[in-house]
């Protein structure tokens, strides 16, 4: 599997916009969810772990599950996430993991996974009973928020309503869509949403 992120990774974390969008997607996630320390969370898409860093000290632990190990390594370098956060580099889509979560939150990877209903279908199964989503992604755009030329990038953001109803079809129940943040970029202004949603 070619890691998409290898020549990133090293500096993804001073980026403005990585950095903008992990803000204010955490901020929108405790606004919006309850956390405790009872909880066991994946993060899917997790990269250098800049949402599981802001999640950490509030849950059990976090499995930070990504494609890219190259942002794992990056992640697992970070000597405050040690012993909360574990780095996970599989696909679950091809490879479920062999447990269940009380909550999975995801910012910003969702568009980088071709088949959406197979993922949500992944992540009701990787849900206990109650369990939670809070996905954080671009609202649909014209294609311009990423360079023409950049592989792995399978959607131009998600229509609010038609992920309504995916989410639905896969099970979840108590869908809530809110704007977690704009980003603007090269004069254009992209919202970001957070969906939450319960496992029926």
């Amino acid at each position: 599997m070619t890691d998409l992120f290898a020549d990133k990774a090293s500096d993804w974390d001073t980026m403005p916009i990585p950095q903008a969008i992990s803000q204010g997607v955490s901020q929108a996630l405790l606004r919006n969810v309850a956390l405790d320390e009872t909880l066991e969370v994946m993060d899917f898409g997790a990269g250098t772990g800049l949402l599981a860093a802001a999640l950490a000290p509030r849950v059990a632990r976090i499995w930070a599950v990504d494609v890219s190990a190259t942002m794992l390594d990056a992640l697992a370098a970070k000597p405050e996430l040690r012993g909360q956060v574990e780095p996970v580099c599989q696909d679950i889509l091809a490879e479920p993991l062999k447990q269940q979560f009380d909550l999975i939150v995801s910012a910003m990877a969702m568009h980088h996974v071709a088949d959406t209903e197979a993922l949500l279908a992944q992540f009701a199964g990787h849900l206990k009973g109650g369990g939670r989503i809070a996905l954080a992604d671009l609202d649909q755009e014209d294609g311009s928020f990423h360079p023409p030329t950049i592989e792995g990038v399978f959607h131009p953001g998600f229509d609010r309503e038609r992920l309504r109803g995916l989410l639905l079809a896969a099970g979840f129940v108590d869908i809530a869509f809110t704007t977690a943040l704009e980003v603007s970029k090269e004069g254009t202004t992209y919202p970001i949403f957070l969906v939450t949603a319960e496992l029926s």
